[in-house]
């Protein structure tokens, strides 16, 4: 455990806290949290992660414009639908794409755990995107790749990482039932 790790983990908590409660703060936090991370994972030869969290910066970027450009006409980060043939045809897009990318960081790489890195990378990457667009199951798909990550993090010896990632799982929870409770609340956009 470094102190980068430290530092890490606990900048990633305060991102994903402020995110559960539709904190514009959340983007700026995560977006430290990728570049420290970026660079943790790159010593470990996690380069799918590491790749990843270089993306993370371009979502959060966009993220922040489509929150910040909500929160202006709106006054509030107003969760939006998201079907479930959609959502269907994204996670599918995401599996394929992972599969090539671990196909890459196999083939071209010394990486550690290719496949694996650049599956979650992929679900990664599409709950980050859902999480841009506030889409509620951004929160269900967080959980089930969380608790991935903990395997993998564990396997690595990243044992404060580990950690943090099951705390995220929990947070996807909170996450999960805070919005859904906004939602019921009125704070929902319908489809048309």
């Amino acid at each position: 455990m470094s102190p980068l790790e430290i530092i890490a983990c606990l900048v990633s908590v305060i991102g994903v806290a402020l995110t559960v409660f539709r904190n514009m703060w959340s983007w700026l936090f995560n977006f430290f949290a990728y570049i420290l991370y970026g660079y943790l994972f790159f010593t470990y030869q996690l380069y799918g992660e590491t790749i990843l969290q270089g993306c993370f910066v371009v979502l959060g970027i966009y993220g922040f414009y489509v929150w910040l450009k909500t929160k202006q006409i709106n006054h509030d980060i107003i969760i939006q639908p998201l079907g479930a043939k959609k959502a269907i045809i994204q996670i599918v897009m995401a599996i394929v794409a992972g599969v090539v990318f671990g196909w890459g960081l196999k083939t071209f790489t010394p990486a550690a755990l290719p496949l694996l890195d650049a599956q979650l990378a992929a679900l990664s990457l599409l709950a980050t995107y859902w999480t841009s667009q506030k889409h509620i199951a951004t929160w269900i798909l967080w959980v089930v790749v969380d608790i991935v990550y903990v395997g993998m993090f564990s396997y690595k010896s990243l044992y404060l990482t580990a950690v943090l990632y099951a705390a995220f799982v929990v947070m996807a929870g909170y996450g999960w039932y805070m919005w859904d409770k906004v939602q019921k609340s009125g704070l929902y956009k319908h489809s048309p």
